[in-house]
């Protein structure tokens, strides 16, 4: 048994000599300033009460129960030769360090006891008496608050020469309060630490950043620890030195740069005890600072300007904290399939806390400089509604230097456009193939360099390709969808008008309403799980996010989807061939009403089903497409050996990992700090105008979740909810306000949806529901699109539909006015 150990011991560790002792050692090891001394390990401890240990627990008082016992002779011998090399009669600092102490997540500070300025004999009576502290009430509640087994812990003892300081304090090498990693915050009073660290003085405060003091509070230090000739008392500090500052900024930033080499040692913000005699600083104390909020970044494109983001359309396919692999993903989607619609200089897609937005006043700024404001209607319907006192800002770049950017790209979009229309039915014939294929090969990869050369060979060419025929899909027809719509709404009303629109999935299926028809095949037996794992499987409310499984690597979600048809009001097909009925029925209406017309009007709307078809198919494939994306994630992540750790690197970072690059992973606790940061917070207002903090936001007991406006423009709150039509029809019926597809459950048959937004990945609840109502949407937006192919009444695009309605609430959803009215 070795009862005494050196203070830079290499066995020094955690289990040896408590949490305490190992950091001195490590301190002392790497050369910095610490006090001479000496460890008692906790063998010599767990020797020592072998002789009584079950009498511990039942003991009423510890100290004395120690006291009684006689130190065995061996380990008293050991002790005094190692204080007695450390020179004659040198005053100690004997301190407590158990096995479950200075931990990151447990610091156990000050519930063990210290003793200084001890001298001689009374070191083995000291040393005894912090034994006993291991099992003062103190103690002993902090580790059943922390779940630590009292068998678990022993009580090693560090012996250091007492430094007789003239100033001592606390140094934190990052902000407690803030979490601020580049600044140290340190804490300095006169006479011995104790004041301090118990809390019987207000100390000096000093800030450091950059190497220069940034903040200084001097503290009104009232008493101060000193030595006397038998341990240590509290005294009133001279009145000359209450209001004095302890360190020059000189000394501040001197004892700041030991604290950055301690965390540099440690790898982590560092808690420091420190002393100073003269001009000399030492280091008797250093634990990692518990409870520190974790470093994070700011990812906030609000920041770059005055710009009014919309949260609708893409973002309602996208309703997540994305993690950084799949921003960088999107990103490159909309390089490849929204370029046409950006103004060279300004961002059209922004990350706002983590969230996908669009910048509309890009988009308003172009029609304007166009000449093209009267057409802003077809962008509402994209994107949804404004609310009436809402000033669109504008970017700053003048008319003719906006049209002098947009032209050569418009030029450029109709040739692009016009190719890639001409390659689009072989792409969606071979695109699930394809991507079958695709998968296949990422996973028998064995490689990282292999990998990262697959991606460029063919991953990306298919995901380019793929965004390159969703644009062309979605470009195609021009205003045609918008016209007919209007025309239609204007020459035979609303109800007559979406049910002429309907019919997209009778000519070839619609993309939107594979998983839920899929659904139902499925159940009656008419296809197999990997069949429809296969062909619908890539589809979900998450499917842009790559860290998340696709339904169809999770046999889990196609059973609860399964469990969702049962108890119908009416099955999918039911509903589509009511809608039929309902759609032949306003033909003829409008037959008798317009004969002259009814030919072309038919070939219009033929033409609207045909782009709704392809744009939803485009769709589809390209969400396949991320479905291989998600794949090359997840085998990188096995390949590095990192697992899902690359989620939380870029994508250019992510291919410097896959060729050798393993700097890149340092960023990773910070990434993951910061998604978990933004995740947890609510989903944020549909319209954001201005720089916006999603924190402080959160935290604002009166927050919207409709309208944000930095500029204090006030738009009224709306005491109605009103929104677009999405699907016509009158139900009245219970509110069941959904915040996910993940409560997906709690809608009963007959209940009326109500929830943020939806999308594909919800469409398994529509035949479910007897309405559907949400803050965002817009009739263009593939959820409408698919409500009003079933016939389910919905108001689309309230933006504060979940604001005012309640789960349970009574309500009427009337889909023809766009209107929800609260029934008492």
């Amino acid at each position: 048994m070795k009862a005494v150990l050196p203070l830079d011991d290499a066995a020094a560790d955690l289990a040896t000599v408590g949490g305490k002792g190992a950091s001195l050692a490590r301190l002392t090891r790497a050369g910095l300033s610490v006090p001479g001394g000496f460890h008692i390990t906790t063998e010599a401890y767990r020797a020592f009460v072998s002789a009584f240990r079950d009498e511990i627990p039942h003991a009423q008082d510890a100290r004395r129960l120690f006291a009684e016992h006689d130190m065995p002779a061996e380990i008293a011998a050991d002790i005094r030769r190692a204080y007695e090399a450390l020179g004659d009669d040198v005053p100690v600092a004997v301190r407590s360090s158990a096995t479950a102490e200075d931990l990151p997540d447990m610091s156990f500070a000050g519930q063990q006891d210290t003793y200084l300025n001890v001298r001689g004999d009374a070191l083995l009576d000291a040393v005894k008496r912090c034994w006993a502290s291991l099992w003062n009430p103190r103690a002993i509640a902090y580790r059943e608050q922390n779940g630590v087994p009292h068998d678990d812990v022993a009580l090693a003892v560090v012996v250091q020469e007492l430094v007789d300081a003239d100033a001592a304090g606390i140094m934190f090498t990052a902000n407690p309060v803030t979490g601020a990693r580049d600044e140290t915050v340190i804490n300095a009073s006169w006479g011995l630490g104790e004041a301090v660290v118990g809390g019987q003085v207000t100390p000096d405060t000093i800030v450091v950043s950059g190497g220069a003091v940034t903040q200084s509070q001097v503290g009104d230090k009232t008493v101060m620890t000193v030595r006397t000739p038998d341990g240590t008392r509290e005294q009133p500090v001279p009145e000359e030195l209450r209001g004095k500052a302890v360190l020059e900024a000189a000394q501040a930033v001197e004892l700041a740069a030991l604290g950055t080499r301690i965390q540099a040692l440690y790898g982590t913000p560092m808690d420091v005890e420190w002393a100073r005699r003269g001009s000399a600083f030492a280091v008797v104390q250093a634990r990692p600072i518990t409870g520190i909020k974790p470093q994070v970044e700011e990812w906030n494109d609000s920041l770059k300007g005055e710009y009014l983001w919309t949260g609708g359309n893409l973002g309602e396919a996208i309703p997540d904290v994305m993690t950084p692999i799949t921003w960088s993903l999107v990103r490159l989607f909309i390089n490849e399939a929204m370029s046409a619609s950006t103004l060279p200089g300004f961002d059209l897609v922004g990350n706002i806390g983590g969230r996908f937005y669009m910048n509309l006043s890009v988009v308003h700024s172009i029609a304007g400089a166009l000449g093209m404001r009267g057409r802003l209607s077809a962008v509402e319907q994209v994107f949804g509604k404004l609310p009436p006192a809402l000033d669109v800002p504008q970017v700053p770049v003048s008319r003719w230097e906006i049209i002098r950017r947009v032209l050569p790209m418009a030029i450029g979009l109709q040739r692009r456009v016009r190719h890639n229309l001409k390659g689009m039915r072989a792409f969606l014939a071979t695109s699930q193939r394809r991507c079958e294929e695709l998968r296949a090969t990422i996973a028998a990869t064995g490689s990282d360099p292999e990998l990262a050369d697959l991606w460029e060979r063919e991953i990306k060419p298919h995901m380019v390709a793929s965004c390159r025929m969703l644009e062309a899909a979605g470009r195609q027809g021009g205003a045609t969808l918008v016209w007919t719509r209007d025309r239609l709404r204007r020459m035979m009303g609303e109800v007559d008008a979406e049910a002429m629109l309907t019919g997209v999935n009778s000519d070839g299926e619609l993309a939107s309403l594979g998983p839920v028809m899929g659904l139902s095949r499925l159940a009656r037996g008419e296809i197999t799980r990997d069949e429809f794992a296969r062909t619908y499987g890539h589809r979900g409310p998450h499917e842009f996010e790559v860290s998340i499984p696709r339904p169809g690597e999770d046999p889990g979600w196609i059973d609860a989807q399964l469990a969702g048809l049962r108890d119908l009001r009416a099955g999918t097909e039911a509903l589509l061939a009511r809608q039929g009925k309902a759609r032949e029925e306003a033909w003829a209406r409008f037959a008798e009403r317009h004969p002259r017309q009814e030919a072309r009007m038919r070939a219009r709307v033929q033409r609207w089903n045909a782009v709704v078809r392809d744009r939803e198919s485009t769709r589809s494939e390209n969400m396949r497409a991320f479905w291989v994306l998600r794949a090359f994630a997840v085998r990188a992540g096995e390949l590095s050996g990192q697992g899902d750790e690359v989620f939380f690197l870029y994508l250019d970072e992510l291919l410097a990992l896959l060729r050798g690059d393993r700097s890149v992973l340092a960023k990773v606790p910070v990434r993951r700090a910061t998604y978990e940061q933004y995740a947890a917070l609510p989903a944020y207002p549909a319209l954001i105008v201005g720089h916006f903090d999603p924190v402080r936001w959160a935290a604002d007991p009166d927050r919207r979740n409709d309208v944000y406006d930095a500029r204090g423009a006030g738009v009224p709150v709306s005491d109605t909810v009103t929104g677009f039509p999405g699907a016509p029809g009158i139900v009245e019926g219970i509110a069941r306000v959904i915040s996910g597809p993940e409560e997906g459950d709690r809608l009963k048959p007959g209940e009326i949806l109500v929830t943020t937004l939806t999308n594909v990945g919800w469409t398994p609840m529509f035949p479910r529901a007897a309405a559907v109502v949400t803050d965002m949407g817009a009739p263009l937006s593939h959820a409408s699109i698919v409500a009003r192919e079933l016939g389910i009444p919905a108001v689309v695009g309230t933006g504060n539909a979940t604001m005012r309605l309640h789960d349970g609430d009574r309500i009427r959803v009337d889909g023809e006015r766009g209107t929800v009215e609260l029934l008492g």
